[in-house]
């Protein structure tokens, strides 16, 4: 039962009175209207103002734009919307979440291998920071997943690591740095992401866990977040079979369902067990996770009767919009429930400072922008030191010197852009250059132009003829809408791979993933740096060459429990 004089909200009796004399007059357009978070427009092809006159949404999400621009957008947007917007970013690894030129801080499993909070605080901090100065308000983030399964494609380096303990205190901590900017935090993805080796973006995956397995995993950090206040969760397309059937012994199985439309797990757990009283928000409807489960007309208002506040994203926003109205016509979705949804919007506006009692935007954004992005990448630097993890160096090849391996064949996997949640980190230069540039020979093995007289006629002599060691980066990032992040060599006799590791030194470094291990169980050297930003290819080249010691700490299991790769 809603109660807006507890947690998180605290509203005064003056505040919820004017609520609902709010609701009272609200139409129900206006009210459908608050119910979804929409995209982000662009002025380039929308009439930003006209859009929101329409359409009323109650959110706004935008993905990264220049910061002029987000701006000058988000103004627009907030100035012609009745009721003040809650303006979202996936502000997870800097804020280059939300502004382009903003600071790629790093990624969650970064700060968690400096095995220290005060980078994750700095995480919130420095997005935090700069999505405030064009108009964010609210931060999709701390993903709170544990990274259970090595295999799992969409987590990964996006977590705080496999360790709970870590994994809330990190969380808490961006918590922190997000509210010292006025950002406002969504834990998620509940019930969990990280169990399954599925991408709820391709289909409903599944939390596997027994209740009590449950319970002292992702329920504590649950459960110590929202005690802590947690203003807001986001539900996402993942099922948790266990807690389901606890809540209804005997439900069959056609009935489970994904958190996103399960009145068991939204009502059940998350509100009843867990004693949560803010927002709910569902992770993204466009993806399969979400509707593959039932028709949309079906599923949109079941959404909202599972106990869900707002809805994230549209495909067709009238059509979006016209099944949300056709279910209150006919009685399947009733005003009560969408009273109580807009009662929480509204609500948690309040409460975060975005808005007051006459509906004015309380939130200040400064007149001229400072991103401090100079002071930001200062902090990378600083993160990036303390994080690159040395994991083995079998035989002792390290440190790299010109003296000691001249010359050096660089190969470099990954590398693309193709596949959502990508920072745009492109390694190949950065390392080829800096590499160079402390006196190295280097030499770029092409993967578009093959040399097939080496890939299928040479041998060690030949290989050792061109070149003193092979150095492997892998910036192979996690990204939505793939099956794995695993090695994937050159199909034809994997020419790429590194089969004369065992004669010539041969070191490996990921820059995304940290179980590479997996697939070259052999390698005698490998380091984990967990982002492709320019910070962190700058420590690991100081590190290879024992410029610097590495300090950094394993927050995952990297041999992935094989033996073979801790040989």
């Amino acid at each position: 039962m809603l109660d807006l004089t507890k947690k998180p909200y605290y509203l005064k009796q003056e505040q919820i009175e004017y609520l609902k004399k709010k609701i009272q007059k609200m139409t129900v357009a206006e009210k459908i209207g608050q119910l979804f978070f929409v995209i982000g427009q662009d002025e380039a092809t929308v009439d930003i103002a006209e859009f929101i006159h329409k359409y009323q949404p109650g959110g706004m999400m935008y993905r990264p734009d220049k910061a002029e621009k987000l701006k000058r957008e988000l103004n627009i947007a907030q100035k012609a919307s009745t009721i003040p917007l809650l303006m979202a970013a996936n502000l997870e690894s800097g804020g280059n979440g939300l502004v382009s030129e903003g600071t790629w801080l790093g990624t969650p499993l970064q700060m968690a291998a400096t095995d220290d909070p005060a980078s994750a605080y700095q995480l919130g901090n420095v997005a935090g920071s700069e999505a405030y100065q064009v108009g964010g308000n609210m931060s999709f983030a701390p993903i709170v997943d544990i990274d259970k399964n090595f295999r799992n494609p969409i987590m990964n380096t996006r977590t705080f690591g496999s360790d709970k303990n870590r994994v809330l205190k990190m969380s808490q901590a961006q918590i922190k740095g997000l509210e010292a900017n006025h950002i406002i935090p969504v834990i998620k993805h509940f019930p969990g992401d990280g169990v399954d080796e599925r991408d709820q973006h391709l289909l409903s995956s599944v939390n596997s866990l027994s209740t009590d397995e449950w319970l002292q995993s992702y329920g504590q950090i649950y459960h110590t977040l929202i005690e802590e206040g947690a203003p807001s969760v986001m539900i996402a397309h993942i099922m948790q079979p266990a807690w389901e059937r606890k809540l209804e012994p005997g439900i069959a199985d056609k009935d489970l369902r994904p958190a996103s439309s399960s009145k068991l797990l939204i009502e059940g757990l998350l509100r009843n067990v867990l004693h949560f009283n803010g927002l709910t928000i569902t992770d993204a409807t466009p993806m399969l996770g979400y509707n593959t489960t039932m028709a949309r007309k079906d599923l949109l208002p079941a959404t909202i009767n599972a106990g869900i506040d707002m809805i994230l994203f549209n495909k067709n926003i009238d059509e979006d919009y016209h099944y949300i109205q056709q279910a209150i016509d006919n009685g399947i979705l009733s005003m009560e429930r969408v009273n109580e949804a807009v009662m929480r919007i509204l609500g948690t506006k309040l409460a975060q400072g975005i808005m007051n009692v006459k509906e004015e935007l309380t939130q200040t954004v400064p007149e001229d922008l400072n991103l401090k992005l100079a002071e930001h990448q200062q902090i990378a630097q600083q993160i990036a030191k303390k994080s690159v993890t040395l994991v083995k160096d079998r035989d002792q090849l390290l440190p790299l010197t010109p003296d000691k391996y001249h010359r050096i064949r660089l190969v470099v996997l990954g590398d693309s852009d193709d596949g959502g949640f990508k920072e745009g980190g492109h390694v190949t230069d950065l390392f080829k250059d800096k590499l160079t540039q402390a006196g190295f020979e280097v030499s770029l093995f092409n993967r578009q132009q093959l040399d097939f007289h080496e890939v299928f006629d040479e041998g060690v002599a030949d290989l050792q003829d061109k070149f003193d060691l092979a150095l492997y980066v892998a910036n192979i990032e996690t990204a939505s809408n793939q099956t794995t992040t695993r090695l994937d060599w050159i199909h034809l006799m994997a020419a790429d791979a590194p089969w004369f590791m065992k004669s010539i030194p041969t070191v490996f470094v990921s820059t995304a993933n940290p179980y590479h291990l997996f697939d070259v169980p052999n390698m005698s050297t490998f380091i984990n740096a967990y982002t492709g930003n320019e910070a962190s290819i700058d420590a690991v080249i100081r590190k290879l060459m024992g410029q610097e010691a590495f300090q950094g700490i394993n927050p995952v299991d990297p041999f992935c429990g094989d033996f073979q790769t801790k040989l």
